[in-house]
């Protein structure tokens, strides 16, 4: 029976084999994270007698590297919350933190929880694949919200309200039917200089070649309201141009968005655990597959007790003698983006 611990960091880690009844079987030794030096790994802890079983942390993207190979080699690999060792045998009066020590208190958490230690699997392959794509959906996220607020602002100095002239939802690729009408009609200018009827010819031939519903009545009415808009920024090529790069930027942030939201389904789609999750309530195409990625295997979890307690939601308890209060905010110190 050897727990295997090891601290995972940048580049390498530090091991440290642990045996019952406090025997040391390999002292903390630091290896790199290469092909070479992990295969003598998988090899020495092989040839260790009886079960041998490792246990990391699953932190960041460190540690998959280290998981893949020894699980490719047939070795016992747990990936363990970092807070369930965090929390893990504080009994001691010193505060010592190292990563040769870490490496030894990871080995003691895994003697004491040798029978609740869960396999790596290749669909933890997946499920990291679906968490860091998420990831970066969440980032892209953002700065499609940020490129949105900055277009915005700049059509406010050339064309105000153009962000409202239409409601038509986003299209599978991102775009959006106000951001390709700026394109082309990016200072109100580019409207109320011509009359009402070769505006209304622009705009029609405009809604053909990008593939939207014409309509004679929102022809008028976009060319009646853009005669009493005022523009800030003159209609001019560096004013286009200012338009037209917020735009591409836009775009380009928008098609990589619906990209991952396509790519996150259907990674989420090979995992057993995604009828479960979409046939929660409120759950639909893009938060399912984003709940599965930063929650893992749901069908780990026996009571939703469970899953509120990895989620990190705890709820206060106030109580002092007499003294005990009946309502109480609940804290969360879980992961920030679940």
């Amino acid at each position: 029976m050897n727990a295997v611990g090891i601290d995972v960091s940048k580049g390498k880690s530090v091991i440290a084999v642990a045996r019952p009844f406090g025997k040391v079987v390999s002292k903390p030794y630091e290896v790199r994270h290469t092909s070479s030096e992990l295969s003598k790994l998988a090899d020495y802890l092989k040839s260790l007698e009886g079960e041998t079983r490792v246990i990391l942390e699953h932190t960041g993207h460190y540690y998959e590297p280290v998981a893949q190979m020894l699980h490719d080699a047939g070795i016992f690999v747990s990936a363990v919350n970092p807070k369930l060792i965090k929390d893990y045998g504080n009994n001691s009066l010193r505060r010592v933190k190292t990563d040769k020590a870490d490496s030894m208190k990871i080995a003691r958490y895994g003697l004491d929880n040798w029978v609740e230690l869960r396999q790596h699997t290749p669909m933890d392959t997946i499920r990291y694949q679906l968490k860091t794509m998420n990831r970066q959906y969440s980032l892209y996220t953002k700065s499609k919200t940020a490129m949105k607020n900055n277009l915005i602002a700049l059509l406010d100095q050339t064309y105000p309200g153009a962000n409202a002239l239409f409601s038509s939802p986003a299209r599978e690729d991102g775009s959006q039917k106000w951001v390709d009408f700026a394109t082309s009609f990016w200072h109100v200018d580019c409207v109320r200089s011509i009359g009402q009827a070769a505006f209304t010819e622009r705009y029609h031939a405009w809604c053909k070649r990008h593939g939207y519903n014409f309509n004679f009545m929102k022809a008028t009415e976009i060319h009646s309201e853009a005669k009493n808009l005022i523009a800030i920024l003159p209609k001019n090529s560096l004013t286009k141009l200012l338009i037209r790069q917020a735009i591409t930027q836009l775009n380009a942030a928008s098609g990589t968005v619906e990209l991952f939201r396509t790519e996150m389904k259907r990674l989420a789609q090979q995992l057993p655990e995604y009828p479960i999750v979409m046939s929660l309530f409120g759950v639909g195409d893009s938060l399912g597959p984003q709940l599965m990625a930063e929650i893992g295997d749901v069908m780990r979890f026996e009571r939703r007790n469970s899953l509120t307690a990895f989620a990190g939601v705890d709820p206060g308890a106030n109580q002092s003698g007499t003294y005990n209060a009946k309502s109480n905010p609940a804290s969360k110190h879980g992961s920030p983006e679940l």
